[in-house]
């Protein structure tokens, strides 16, 4: 049946985050109990009538204190530059690195914590205890992994769904396999799409059926550039080099909102490629009926 290409693209999605995309709670919880015990001790600063001096006296009595003062800026280094018209420091957090002659005064640690303002947040009691001000910092340096979490979601997705159908990882299905390894484990020439075996290429997935061998690509766009115009052309030219095979066929499952700005060139590539499908595809069960 002959599909209309504008209707599948109108069912393109905006995003496919799912409910751990946003906050990995886990590696937060975690990362807050490796300094939990520093954190307390520091809690005993909250308040403080004279901070700087009991500031002293805690970390020459507890020096591994420090280790978690960056965090408290919410920078992830041991090491932090602060210059201003009294000079320039390389402040070292994890006094285990440096010899002892080689340590700044605790003095310039009070210093530090008195420009950078950290001081301030704890003898004026703006926060109440450490341990939950670092989970709220912890929180908001994970969301910057959100990209990296982005970038295997479709992935993800359609392993979700290639198991849905039955195929089962390390036997029915593969992931992440390169063409050599595909001719290795079933004998099949695979030389018109690797230019005669000078190129490698990696599938995402690759699906094994009696009597077909499908290579997977899977991509979401969330906004358009100049790489969706030559992934559809890469694509399209793969799938026309991929006909010639027997038994091997390409398949690939793209969606997202930034395909309207590159509609001409996978219109293109949808008019010649026949397994090329959308996130509603999976849903309506494309990989049952179709890799069989």
């Amino acid at each position: 049946m002959s599909r209309d290409f504008s209707t599948w693209l109108s069912g393109f999605r905006d995003s496919i985050a799912d409910y751990g995309y946003y906050i990995d709670f886990e590696k937060v919880y975690c990362n807050v109990d490796r300094v939990r015990l520093e954190l307390h001790l520091l809690n005993s600063l909250i308040g403080s009538k004279n901070i700087a001096e009991d500031f002293q006296t805690l970390v020459s009595r507890y020096p591994e204190t420090l280790k978690c003062i960056p965090l408290l800026l919410a920078v992830r280094e041991n090491e932090i530059f602060c210059q201003n018209e009294n000079g320039g420091y390389l402040y070292q957090f994890d006094l285990r690195k440096i010899p002892q002659n080689a340590r700044l005064p605790v003095e310039q640690y009070a210093y530090f914590m008195e420009q950078t303002g950290l001081f301030d947040l704890l003898q004026n009691r703006i926060i109440g205890n450490l341990v939950d001000y670092v989970t709220g910092v912890e929180t908001g340096l994970d969301s910057n992994g959100r990209k990296n979490r982005g970038g295997h979601l479709m992935e993800n997705l359609v392993e979700d769904f290639i198991q849905k159908a039955g195929f089962v990882k390390g036997e029915t299905y593969f992931k992440e396999m390169y063409i050599h390894e595909i001719t290795v484990k079933w004998g099949i020439d695979l030389s018109a799409i690797s230019n005669q075996g000078k190129t490698e290429k990696r599938f995402d997935f690759v699906v094994k059926t009696p009597g077909m061998i499908y290579g997977i690509e899977t991509n979401f766009y969330s906004s358009g550039g100049s790489k969706l115009n030559e992934t559809a052309r890469s694509y399209k030219t793969l799938a026309l080099e991929t006909d010639t095979i027997e038994g091997f066929t390409f398949v690939w499952f793209t969606d997202g909102k930034g395909w309207m700005s590159a509609r001409n060139n996978l219109e293109e590539t949808f008019d010649v490629m026949e397994y090329l499908y959308n996130i509603k595809d999976l849903e309506d069960g494309i990989i049952a009926s179709v890799l069989v």
